[in-house]
């Protein structure tokens, strides 16, 4: 019976050494922890991948600031934040797995191309908005009269220097008509993806990882336009028609590395039915979990 125990206690052990950690992060308006988003997607991952160490991001000292920093914290102090918790967490130290969830996915981007060490293995954006957004049709939960705001406080001047400091989905408005303002005063988006020149370092960390997956909403009422989702856009000068990611100048000129790793089988385009962040738990174990495990 003791050498049974002995062998069970090895083989859960082997089991936790061989599971992948994740980091999540959560999108606007949400928290680390809520037990029907955050908390309810590490605890279907914990049970599904036995020994797997989750992490769900918090910026801040609780969970309203949690809350709160995704709306007025800037973004590129969260990067810099994640980055800090990342690297000092040691069961961290060998690679992670990463999934992004809404902004978060544009957010654990950054910290692909920033942060290389400890690095990510694999990154999953689901209903990440890669190209920005240009427009808030609609709201989470209970954060309607902030979204109010933060549509009037866009219009009014998305790309000031006191905006973009200080509202977080400032920094990844992409206005198709004002293509130079957001090029020049965009101190997120523009940055990340390479609008300002060539940083070979985010394009060499980027291109490191294993999989970059990116989860489009197929009924998606709250990205404007949806195709941000798989790193398309409008075409410049208007707002009504699209383009996908392989006819952006982004990919034509491998800003970023995304060509080359398209070539190479690394990005993974998903399309799941519904409105944004809307999925059946079983869509869930049949198309993300593989990428866990």
């Amino acid at each position: 019976m003791a050498a049974l125990r002995v062998a069970v206690l090895v083989l859960c052990l082997r089991c936790a050494a061989a599971a992948v950690p994740l980091v999540i992060w959560h999108g606007m308006g949400d928290s680390c922890c809520n037990p029907q988003s955050m908390g309810y997607i590490k605890k279907i991952v914990e049970n599904k991948i036995p020994g797997i160490y989750v992490l769900s991001l918090k910026i801040g000292n609780n969970l309203i600031q949690d809350m709160e920093n995704s709306f007025f914290m800037n973004v590129n102090d969260q990067v810099r934040e994640v980055c800090s918790q990342v690297a000092k967490d040691p069961r961290l130290k060998g690679g992670y797995n990463a999934m992004g969830f809404s902004q978060g996915g544009q957010f654990l981007r950054a910290v692909a191309q920033r942060c290389p060490s400890p690095p990510m293995l694999n990154l999953i954006s689901v209903g990440g908005q890669h190209q920005g957004v240009y427009g808030f049709p609609r709201c989470p939960g209970e954060s309607s009269h902030i979204c109010d705001w933060i549509r009037k406080t866009l219009d009014l001047g998305a790309y000031t220097q006191a905006v973009q400091e200080h509202l977080a989905q400032a920094e990844y408005w992409h206005d198709p008509l004002k293509e130079e303002d957001y090029r020049k005063n965009s101190i997120f988006l523009a940055d990340i993806n390479q609008e300002r020149g060539i940083n070979e370092t985010y394009k060499k960390n980027l291109m490191a990882l294993k999989k970059f997956v990116m989860v489009k909403f197929l009924n998606d009422t709250m990205v404007d336009p949806p195709i941000s989702e798989w790193f398309g856009f409008y075409k410049s000068g208007q707002a009504k028609e699209t383009i996908p990611l392989k006819e952006t100048l982004l990919y034509t000129e491998d800003r970023l590395g995304l060509q080359e790793m398209d070539k190479a089988g690394k990005l993974v385009f998903l399309g799941v039915k519904g409105d944004h962040l809307h999925f059946s738990e079983e869509w869930f174990y049949t198309t993300i979990l593989p990428f866990l495990q």
